[in-house]
């Protein structure tokens, strides 16, 4: 059995790995490169191995740095079955068809305000791509196994951090490689905790905290007077959250706050029609959170959804205090560009982070106190204050890390780190090798490993 990285190998998009056995090929995950403008011209290059070539695609989960390159890959002639869990299969109906929307809006957009660099500005799969993508997709239950081509079985484990979120397990005679996806919160206010790491002999896990801790902080208390004092002040709080996981929570802890006083009594927008789908599909996997059931009607009956871009637009011209809950998380695309283009430059209003920010993103410019940010091809002063509450992200830390490896029943031959910075990945390889007597590495982009018992 051969392992190569396609991605997410020095950087924390771009999730692929290729995994070959007895002349078949089987694609982890399908990710788009997102960040500094080198990662994102990934996006367009042409695939290593000629994608008819796959046997399979196997998704992890639905966020798109592990999904989100999978129409470009149809386009590019992929035709082979994509196996997940139902609910990444179930947020995969709503986030590809949504991406790709927002890729051809904006390139129609760059193309009517004439701000792009390429002539006319083209979107990196169309809609039509995403849906060819989505009839290939083959839902697996948890903990079912299910055979690929000839002598690969593939199971799902859960990993919390988003609905459908698992890790995965290839077997074939040679042993059993596993992928982490990305490791869920083991306290998180809203999704189940991942499950104790299986046996296996090789393991590639993620290390996207890998350097760092989450900081133990009242995030509560935090979020109230923080959302309280703005409000005060005439502003307005705009959240830019992912879609899918961290939107749906953010709701959740406003509305909690509201419910009890602790912010003032004003309306909470969810500005994203990607998110409002996905706060439905919330909904229907109840086994994968810990909700009850008011907590999601409130979720469903005490938000103002804004599905509409005319409804969107209405929305920019008031005035009052509000909130918004808008994607994407890291500010790279969606409507929740158009808002911070409006509301940066306001003191009275603020912007509150909630994850991590990937380098070259516009989170990134802004959590690090920049004063301008590029939108546009404008360059916004940046006057509202700016905050990142990373106690908040859907990730696990590097504590949570080391404590979800450690629940293996035994030492992997081989575990490799991926999906981190080159400091976070180094920084987990370490750790694991001096305080689990693990054999660790952090591969390069590309670079090929047979693994053999």
């Amino acid at each position: 059995m051969e392992l190569q990285f396609f991605g997410a190998a020095g950087t924390v998009t771009g999730s692929r790995y290729l995994v070959e056995h007895n002349k078949q090929r089987v694609l982890v995950d399908c990710g788009m490169f997102q960040g500094v403008k080198r990662l994102r011209e990934r996006n367009h290059a042409e695939f290593p191995v000629p994608p008819a070539s796959l046997t399979a695609v196997v998704l992890t989960h639905a966020h798109v740095d592990h999904s989100g390159w999978l129409p470009a890959l149809v386009r590019a002639g992929f035709n082979g079955p994509v196996y997940c869990t139902p609910g990444t299969k179930a947020l995969c109906e709503i986030l590809l068809p949504d991406a790709a929307h927002l890729q051809e809006e904006d390139a129609e957009y760059a193309n009517r305000k004439g701000f792009s660099k390429h002539q006319p500005a083209e979107p990196l799969y169309t809609l039509e791509d995403a849906q060819a993508a989505l009839l290939l997709m083959r839902p697996v239950d948890w903990h079912q196994r299910m055979t690929i081509g000839d002598d690969i079985t593939v199971s799902f484990r859960h990993a919390g951090h988003i609905i459908g979120a698992s890790a995965v397990y290839l077997d074939t005679k040679e042993g059993c490689l596993a992928f982490s996806g990305d490791v869920g919160r083991v306290n998180d206010p809203v999704l189940r905790p991942p499950e104790a790491l299986q046996a296996c002999d090789w393991l590639v896990t993620e290390s996207t905290y890998g350097d760092r801790l989450h900081p133990d902080i009242d995030y509560m208390t935090l979020l109230a007077d923080t959302v309280s004092q703005c409000a005060n002040r005439g502003g307005i709080t705009v959240l830019p959250a992912f879609a899918v996981g961290r939107a749906q929570m953010m709701l959740h802890l406003l509305l909690t706050l509201r419910e009890e006083g602790r912010i003032p009594e004003m309306p909470i927008y969810l500005d994203s029609p990607m998110a409002s789908k996905a706060t439905k599909t919330l909904l229907d996997f109840p086994d994968e959170h810990h909700l009850t059931p008011a907590q999601c009607h409130a979720i469903k009956e005490k938000v103002m959804y804004i599905d509409s871009v005319e409804e969107s637009k209405a929305l920019s011209h008031r005035r009052d205090p509000h909130i918004i809950v808008s994607a994407s998380g890291m500010a790279t695309g969606g409507r929740v560009v158009h808002h911070l283009k409006r509301l940066l430059p306001d003191a009275r209003n603020q912007v509150i982070f909630v994850g991590f920010q990937s380098p070259g993103t516009r989170g990134d410019t802004l959590v690090r106190g920049s004063r301008f940010v590029k939108i546009h091809g404008e360059y916004i002063p940046i006057q509202a204050p700016v905050l990142n509450i990373d106690a908040l992200s859907a990730h696990a830390d590097q504590a949570e890390l080391l404590a979800w490896l450690a629940t293996a029943p035994s030492a992997p031959r081989q575990t490799f780190v991926t999906h981190g910075e080159p400091v976070a990945a180094d920084t987990l390889r370490l750790l694991a090798k001096d305080k689990l007597g693990w054999k660790v590495m952090v591969p390069e982009l590309m670079e090929k490993f047979s693994l053999t018992r």
